[in-house]
């Protein structure tokens, strides 16, 4: 696994990549090259042709990303291929019209669509030998696993489903069952390590006392072999930090949790700035906004509610109305459901487009919420999933954002599952706070607002 802006990828998902971009920079170098051919030279060096084609490059990378090519849970085979080509096709009339608003963007002489047409053939050969690459045992990890229980359950099956995680599972050990001992275990981790050679031992066993042959797993640790404990090694492939079994002091000692003045008083700074700069780019648009709530259903055009902030302390929160104005009269604070009757014909369009969030950029400017963060609950609901969900609290220790890491790698929910799940996510970004987490984010939100994914 390699860490990249805090978040833990593959290292054959980093492969991939890397492979991808020589494979598209080659082939627009390559398309140059034939329509100019002697011309070649002078296109590339003094008509900013290697700019115009690293331009080009990041294009195709971010539709490919937007059209889930390097999402390894979806696409296989078959499907995998038809996504390519479709990306491949919505890329070609992206640089139609770019090459019709800026003509100067390409080269000229049609040299981006030759190299399109090497790129898709090219592609495909690639795709197809990094399939067959990575399927080799010696581009495989071998990992030895101990536990027991449904955490290690799921953590096991990972190993087993997740193909991207390019992990070989060659021996587990019951800690609990009636023939388990510390002995026993490493007679049998020896023999398996002796037979396969592990790379890894994974432990999720919650108390280690007397259970665990220490004095093996420091051999074996002292041979190159790596020992983590399970919560951590979840953390890293999935990225969220599950509370079942999860001891505080695994919170206080574990590496992460950077919250110095000097950094919050940075993030506070950027999101100020950025705050006004969209507050001035989507002026326009509130006219039209305030308009179209106006004449879709009786009602004040913003919805003012109570939410959760920074140290626990409450704010009002502000949105443009999608519901009906007696939205609660009858029920009271509830969660938004699939398909609410509540949700206005006008009000359901602005969810889906996220328009609905553009006073909350007031909300970013006067510091009651931040750009990136949990998303801030309602008083009602706090204090309710404080008592069913543990750790719940820990996520009102910075501001609470407009979008964040639980939002773009998780579903709507409304339930206190979902809130379980959004808050394993909380924690994970709580722990692993940076201002490159932040603009990763940032970028997956605009993707997610684009496909109108999550959305409710």
């Amino acid at each position: 696994m390699i860490r990249l802006f805090h978040v833990y990828y593959p290292a054959r998902a980093l492969v991939l990549l890397a492979g991808e971009v020589l494979i598209i920079w080659t082939s627009f170098l390559l398309g140059t090259a034939l329509r100019f051919q002697e011309d070649t030279f002078l296109v590339l060096n003094y008509e900013y042709g290697y700019y115009k084609i690293l331009a080009v490059t990041a294009l195709v990378l971010v539709c490919a990303h937007w059209g889930d090519l390097y999402d390894p849970l979806l696409y296989t085979g078959s499907e995998l291929y038809f996504r390519l080509l479709l990306v491949i096709g919505s890329f070609c009339f992206l640089l139609a019209g770019l090459d019709y608003a800026f003509p100067h963007f390409s080269p000229g002489k049609h040299a981006f669509f030759c190299g399109l047409l090497i790129l898709t053939v090219t592609l495909a050969a690639w795709r197809a030998a990094y399939v067959r690459l990575i399927q080799q045992s010696y581009f495989r990890e071998r990992v030895y696993f101990i536990g027991s229980g449904s955490g290690a359950d799921r953590l096991a099956r990972s190993f087993l489903t997740r193909n991207d995680l390019g992990i070989e599972l060659v021996g587990r050990w019951d800690h609990n069952a009636e023939h388990s001992s510390g002995e026993s275990l490493a007679d049998h981790l020896l023999h398996v390590h002796g037979k396969h050679k592990i790379h890894r031992v994974i432990v999720a066993v919650p108390d280690r006392r007397g259970t665990l042959p220490m004095h093996d797993l420091l051999q074996l640790r002292l041979k190159g072999v790596k020992v983590e404990d399970a919560t951590s090694w979840l953390e890293k492939i999935s990225g969220k930090i599950e509370v079942e079994g999860l001891y505080p002091s695994w919170l206080i000692f574990s590496d992460g949790f950077r919250l110095s003045a000097r950094f919050l008083l940075l993030r506070r700074v950027i999101a100020i700035l950025v705050s006004v700069i969209l507050l001035t780019l989507v002026l326009p648009l509130i006219p039209l906004v305030i308009l179209a709530i106006k004449f879709g259903s009786p009602g004040p055009i913003f919805y003012r509610q109570k939410r959760v902030g920074r140290y626990g302390v409450e704010f009002n929160c502000y949105k443009f109305r999608t519901m009906r104005a007696d939205a609660e009269a009858d029920v009271g604070p509830t969660w938004a459901s699939d398909d609410d009757p509540r949700i206005t014909r006008v009000g359901r369009f602005l969810r889906r487009t996220r328009l609905d969030e553009i006073p909350q950029l007031w909300n970013v400017f006067i510091g009651d919420m931040g750009f990136v963060g949990p998303r801030p609950e309602r008083p009602e609901f706090v204090g309710w999933l404080s008592q069913e969900i543990p750790y719940y609290p820990v996520r009102h220790v910075i501001r609470p954002g407009i979008t964040g890491w639980a939002q773009i790698r998780y579903k709507y929910g409304n339930s206190v599952a979902a809130a379980k799940e959004k808050l394993q996510y909380d924690l994970f970004y709580l722990k692993n706070i940076s201002l490159g987490l932040d603009a990763l984010i940032m970028f997956e939100t605009v993707k997610t607002v684009l496909l109108r994914r999550g959305a409710n």
